[in-house]
Order: structure tokens, then sequence, then C-alpha cells
């Protein structure tokens, strides 16, 4: 049985609390050979539901470790968490990333462009595979959309600055494109931010808190393509982190996490002030 350890500012979360169920499921359909064995989390009580790390190591019979070191030299590949906290991404990926073993690190990678570029050049220098995503990039509605000029997303989310990450992975993975400039308006709690991207691209991601999530891009012809996105794309992207700890390979160029990121905060610079953001 090959071993997964799970790195956390707190354990006990939405992520953690389903990753492990997942990779059981598709282990067992698959006749894959993962568990989830190991975790370690930063702060021991989780501020969601009050559950310390030794209870949620027993709820889920997992061994609790006192350290990161401790954790991947245990662990045969690794996923560092915090999902909402990506400034703890950079330290924990300093220490663990240098243990040279297959590392999925979660959304959203990095607070900003900057430390995204950094965390990369700490994976080069090591020599260690890694990536990361929004699991939004695996919603099967964008397949047949790659490639088209026009888009427009939609979301939702706790705020922009934790959710726009998955419209921006869906804007990347449709065009594959550097971000050139951002604009963003507001009306109340809605957000609209435009975007030009090299090739000719322009995506529209609109953002307001009860928004599900949707694409649509115009054809050549004027016609448009609209999608609910409605796959069940974590479990595609549990399946997707399981094959690249298996091979070493990703399914995308890992580049486009820096154009993700790039975007990202294009958009939350222009929701500061409300005015163009030219990268």
């Amino acid at each position: 049985m090959k071993t997964i350890g799970l790195i956390d500012f707190y354990i006990s979360e939405w992520h953690a609390n389903n990753y492990p169920i997942w990779i059981r499921e598709i282990c067992e359909k698959n006749g894959a050979q993962f568990e989830v064995k190991y975790a370690w989390a930063e702060t021991d009580v989780s501020p969601v539901d009050g559950k310390t790390t030794d209870q949620w190591c027993r709820e889920f019979g997992v061994q609790k470790c006192d350290s990161i070191g401790e954790l991947c030299e245990k662990s045969d590949y690794i996923i560092v968490l915090a999902p909402s906290n990506p400034e703890k991404h950079l330290g924990y990926a300093k220490e663990a990333l240098k243990y040279k073993k297959n590392t999925y690190i979660d959304k959203t990678f990095a607070p900003d462009y900057a430390t995204a570029k950094e965390i990369f050049d700490i994976a080069k220098e090591y020599g260690t595979r890694f990536f990361s995503t929004s699991a939004l990039r695996y919603g099967t509605e964008l397949n047949d959309l790659v490639g088209l000029k026009n888009i427009v997303t939609t979301g939702g989310g706790g705020s922009i600055e934790e959710y726009i990450i998955h419209q921006a992975e869906m804007v990347v993975k449709l065009t594959d494109a550097e971000p050139i400039s951002v604009s963003v308006r507001r009306q109340g709690g809605q957000y609209l931010c435009h975007a030009k991207l090299e090739g000719g691209y322009e995506a529209t991601m609109v953002y307001a808190c009860g928004l599900p999530f949707t694409v649509s891009a115009e054809l050549a012809t004027g016609t448009t393509r609209y999608r609910s996105v409605a796959s069940d794309f974590f479990k595609l992207l549990i399946a997707d982190i399981l094959h690249f700890f298996e091979t070493g390979e990703t399914s995308f160029d890992t580049a486009q996490t820096l154009k993700v990121m790039k975007l990202r905060e294009a958009v939350i610079r222009a929701c500061e002030n409300e005015e163009k953001t030219t990268i």
C-alpha cells in the first residue's frame, strides 16, 4: 500500500474531511493501492468545528506526525492542503519539497505570483515533481471549449479573494494564454472582471456569493456554447493526483499554474482600485 501524508494549517476542514474518502473510493473502483496514512497540522484545534488533530486522526484512522519532516520521511507521497490559507504554502513547500517526493499543493497555490514563482524555483532546485490546480479545471463541460476566443465564467463562494481562483483556472485551461490586463467593476457584492490575454483571448469572470459555476464561449460563427459546470470535478481531480503520484506525469503543462496566479493577482489588485491593472 502506497502512503500519502497530509500537511495542513488545521486538519479538520472540508478538503481534509473528503480527500481520504474519495481516495479510498477511487482505489476501490480502479484497483489502485493508496491510503492517507499520516497527517500533520500547524494548528491543533480547527476553527471550523473545534476538532483537534488527534480527534481527526482517530476518526480517519490516520497517524499524527509531530513535524512536517516526520510526515515527509514516512510518506510515499505528499499533499499540502491549507486551501483557505495560501500564505502558508511557501513555508510548507520549503520543508516538503526537499524530500523529492511527488507532491500535490492544493488551491489557492500561493497568495501572489511572486510566491508562486518562488515555490516553482524551490521544486526545481530539489528536482521535485509537483503540481497544483483548482478542481474546476476538471469540469468535463470545459473540454470542447478549449481554444475559443471569447469566454464568460461565473462562480461564487465566501470571498472573491479565495474563490476567484476557480474561474481563473477555467479561463487559463481554455486559453493557455498569459493575461495582459484586467479591469473590475463592482455592483454591491458582485464583481465583473474583464481580462485581456495574449493571442486575442478575452474573458469576463462574474463573481457573486451565490452564483453557480458556469462557462460560455463564443464560436467563430457568433453563436454561444453555454454550460453549467456540474460534473464530478473533485473526484476527477483526485484521480489525476493519484495518477501523478504513480507516474510523476501531469495531465497539463504546469506552467499554466503561474498564468493562473498572475490572472488571480491582477483581479485582486483591480478590485482594490476598480481601475485597469496592466500586468
